[in-house]
């Protein structure tokens, strides 16, 4: 059986783990990347390249000579890319972005490309590669996205279908993002305040402790469920809350935003609905989502 053929369009850091990986599973690798027509930018994309077998070529070269195209560049450039591409591609195509941008860029995306018959998929990379590498996930959408996680997935990355509709995958993603950034920024802020303070060693040692006690399913749905009966009480504290980090010189963006949260929460009327602990966070979800939806 002939090796599949595979061109990757941007060479940082998740081109380079995948391709390599792609590679030693068989898979004949192009890439192309800007740098490659910058000064030292061939030095920079060979210091990249992991595996020998892996060529550099043109981007015209790349896509006429491979059968899946994935693109990997910054955000920002994904739509200029795709109308680079779609000169090139061809109808037996698949151009696969990864790139990480909302599902209305693309749906944008996607009919950049079917204008050149090729088939489109979008990928979402859920994680960072530079930590868990090729096995990082990655979902796909579109009527082509089973059978290209499947091939893939053969080729040594852990991709998995997730719906035939364009934007899902990346949907997902964003929505994923308030969590893991949101986490990402209310640890900071809450270690930032805490050093300020002279304590963040002993803040730290203590979250540490109360997430180990129990799984974070069972603190989670605790949190979401009380909620329905705890707001006001949880208002008035992060108030008080805001008011101490202000107090050491500490901007409370994030903690801001809760106070913000809270305080919408007592509009909501949700004291005449929940008399007491609801027995599941989805009747909490379901009541906020419809009491607090703009359509």
């Amino acid at each position: 059986m002939s090796s599949v053929k595979i061109g990757f369009i941007g060479f940082g850091e998740v081109a380079s783990i995948f391709s390599k990986e792609m590679s030693n599973k068989g898979a004949e690798i192009r890439i192309y990347d800007i740098l490659i027509s910058q000064k030292n930018g061939l030095e920079i994309i060979g210091n990249r390249i992991l595996n020998n077998n892996i060529q550099i070529n043109s981007l015209k070269e790349v896509i006429i000579n491979s059968d899946y195209i994935i693109s990997t560049v910054h955000s920002q450039f994904a739509k200029n890319v795709a109308n680079e591409c779609a000169q090139y591609l061809k109808p037996n195509n698949f151009y696969i972005d990864l790139n990480s941008t909302s599902p209305f860029v693309k749906i944008e995306i996607s009919r950049i490309i079917e204008s050149s018959k090729a088939d489109f998929v979008e990928g979402a990379i859920l994680g960072a590669v530079g930590v868990t590498g090729s096995n990082t996930h990655v979902l796909t959408a579109g009527e082509k996205g089973k059978e290209v996680a499947e091939i893939f997935t053969n080729l040594g990355l852990n991709f998995s279908y997730y719906s035939p509709e364009i934007g899902k995958a990346s949907m997902f993603k964003m929505l994923r993002s308030i969590f893991s950034k949101g986490i990402e920024a209310i640890l900071l802020e809450f270690l930032i305040s805490g050093k300020k303070a002279g304590m963040e060693k002993d803040l730290w040692k203590d979250i540490i402790s109360f997430l180990s006690e129990k799984s974070f399913d069972k603190i989670a749905t605790n949190w979401m469920q009380t909620h329905a009966i705890a707001y006001e009480r949880r208002y008035h504290e992060i108030t008080q809350v805001v008011e101490t980090m202000k107090e050491l010189g500490i901007e409370p963006i994030m903690t801001s935003g809760t106070e913000a949260f809270f305080r919408r929460s007592l509009s909501l009327g949700m004291k005449d609905v929940f008399l007491k602990k609801p027995d599941s966070f989805e009747k909490v979800i379901d009541f906020m989502e419809k009491k607090t939806s703009n359509t």
